[in-house]
């Protein structure tokens, strides 16, 4: 199988680091998205969305969407468990994960769609969709960092797939949008420190 990647994406680096944590050797294939690779018929037979990531099987079955590709990995390469084991660490596992997706990335995202020149002539851009999103991330962030409390990770077990969308979205958040953990949210940057020490947190 391999990958088709897109290297800033915050999604494509939420697979990339699944991967690594899973210490599996999956080929990447970079797809130039500025040059409109992604558009190409080649590409679209493969997502006609024109999307990244994509994962090819070697039967060539495409699977789209980084959690969509991460189940799959999950479901075939089970150790170590990022989604949970049991049926109550599945069920808590997700609960974070699609709170750090909805919380935290979306709107990473939605602020850099909104104020980046890359997008000025892809979308409709709305200054104040940006403010309002920058507004609530702030918010998210002290609310994160009080259910941190007495954590090590966002789902309170071990290292998930919770914690790999959340590093993805703060990701994000310093390198294209001027987003930083404020120190004094301590909870919350101890859990950085921890994520980003991380051998997987590189790729």
């Amino acid at each position: 199988m391999k990958l088709y990647d897109l290297p800033a994406s915050p999604n494509a680096r939420r697979v990339r680091i699944f991967i690594a944590e899973k210490d599996l050797q999956i080929p990447m294939v970079p797809i130039d998205m500025i040059s409109g690779e992604n558009r190409k018929s080649e590409y679209l037979a493969k997502n006609s969305l024109g999307r990244m990531p994509l994962l090819e099987l070697d039967d060539g079955t495409c699977i789209a969407e980084s959690i969509a590709i991460c189940r799959y990995l999950e479901s075939e390469f089970p150790s170590p468990p990022l989604f949970g084991s049991s049926g109550l660490e599945q069920a808590i596992i997700e609960m974070w994960q699609r709170r750090m997706e909805f919380l935290l990335l979306n709107p990473m995202i939605n602020i850099f769609r909104h104020t980046h020149e890359m997008w000025k002539d892809r979308i409709t851009q709305i200054p104040q969709i940006a403010e309002i999103e920058s507004e609530d991330v702030k918010e998210k962030m002290i609310w994160l960092d009080a259910e941190l409390k007495g954590k090590q990770y966002i789902a309170g077990g071990d290292y998930s797939v919770a914690d790999i969308t959340a590093q993805c979205a703060f990701v994000m958040g310093k390198a294209a949008v001027g987003i930083r953990i404020p120190q004094e949210l301590s909870n919350l940057d101890a859990w950085w420190s921890r994520v980003t020490t991380r051998k997987s947190a590189r790729a």
